[in-house]
């Protein structure tokens, strides 16, 4: 048995919360939210963000930071631009070389850092490791089967691929996290370009080279970074990319196929309750780009549509007018 604390009781957080609990592990979930906290603890579901789920019932749930950073493993599920409040919380609590897992996706728009960046300056004494890949919280938390990358040191990942590996939760490691972050969270915006493809009728073939077009220029920002390309052909590229950019399920997919029916960021924004990353992550990638001179013009295309006002036909006509290049490039 492993003492597991999940920082997060959004969807993703009680999926891993239920998966681990399932598993055998001592899990506590921290929520921010007091009536939250009090409403799964009574109901043993958390109706907000996983309704229809009857959660484990040996989840502990707690809303003192000071009672969940004394597990083996903390999995910390704030939303990318939540994270470093998140981890400044909790720095002060840390024993050293305590395991801090980073299972949010995205760049941080302020400072244009990786996540992994982002925690090794707020917790320098921290060991530091990234749970990334194709995976729908319902489906985890239902004990569905599915895969993640674990991205992390050689020691470090190997002593959590031991212990964070479940019957429904096929862990595949590496050690390069810029290749895993870069992957993770740019197929969110590619998956919003997915969507506005769907919803506009385009057909699955334009899908279908929209998704290894956005595969090459997540590859060129990887790579540009210190990445490497043959990381982004393993769950936290392809198999990312497969699930998220063809799925209702996805909040990217369906915030583009709302865009193409032609509801306002702001409309959809305020219809949901859980985040949706690729909208952030798009300024994050494109500022990030645009500094290192990487050339993303689906990631560019929706920035421009999600912030500067560019309608969604200019930005197909931006794209279906670039000229035609090598397949590697």
């Amino acid at each position: 048995m492993t003492r597991i604390s999940v920082i997060g009781a959004g969807a993703w957080g009680t999926a891993l919360a239920q998966c681990y609990a399932t598993a055998g592990h001592e899990v506590t979930l921290w929520c921010r939210e007091p009536e939250l906290a009090e409403q799964i603890t009574e109901c043993g579901e958390n109706k907000k963000y996983l309704a229809g789920v009857k959660l484990h019932n040996a989840i502990d749930v707690k809303t003192d930071l000071s009672e969940i950073v004394t597990a083996d493993i903390i999995l910390n599920v704030t939303p990318a631009q939540y994270l470093r409040e998140s981890l400044k919380q909790i720095a002060p609590l840390l024993r050293d070389n305590e395991i801090i897992v980073i299972c949010a996706k995205g760049i941080e728009i302020s400072s244009h850092q990786l996540l992994s960046d982002v925690a090794k300056e707020e917790c320098p004494r921290a060991r530091i490791a990234l749970l990334t890949g194709p995976n729908f919280a319902r489906d985890i938390a239902n004990g569905l089967p599915s895969a993640s990358t674990l991205a992390a040191d050689s020691e470090t990942g190997q002593t959590l691929s031991e212990k964070l590996t479940a019957r429904n939760l096929r862990l595949y490691t590496t050690t390069d996290m810029i290749g895993a972050q870069i992957g993770g969270s740019i197929k969110n915006v590619i998956a919003i370009a997915c969507g506005i493809c769907h919803g506009l009728g385009l057909g699955e073939s334009a899908r279908a080279a929209l998704v290894t077009r956005g595969l090459a220029e997540i590859a060129r920002l990887a790579e540009a970074m210190g990445g490497k390309r043959e990381t982004l052909m393993g769950q936290c590229g392809v198999g990312d990319m497969m699930l998220t950019c063809s799925s209702m399920q996805s909040r990217n997919f369906s915030c583009g196929v709302a865009l193409a029916e032609g509801k306002t960021l702001d409309q959809i924004m305020a219809e949901r309750e859980s985040v949706t990353e690729g909208v952030t992550t798009a300024k994050a990638a494109y500022e990030l780009a645009t500094s290192k001179n990487i050339d993303m013009p689906i990631t560019a295309a929706i920035y421009k549509c999600l912030y500067e006002n560019l309608s969604i036909k200019a930005a197909l006509d931006e794209i279906l007018n670039r000229p035609s290049r090598h397949e590697y490039e």
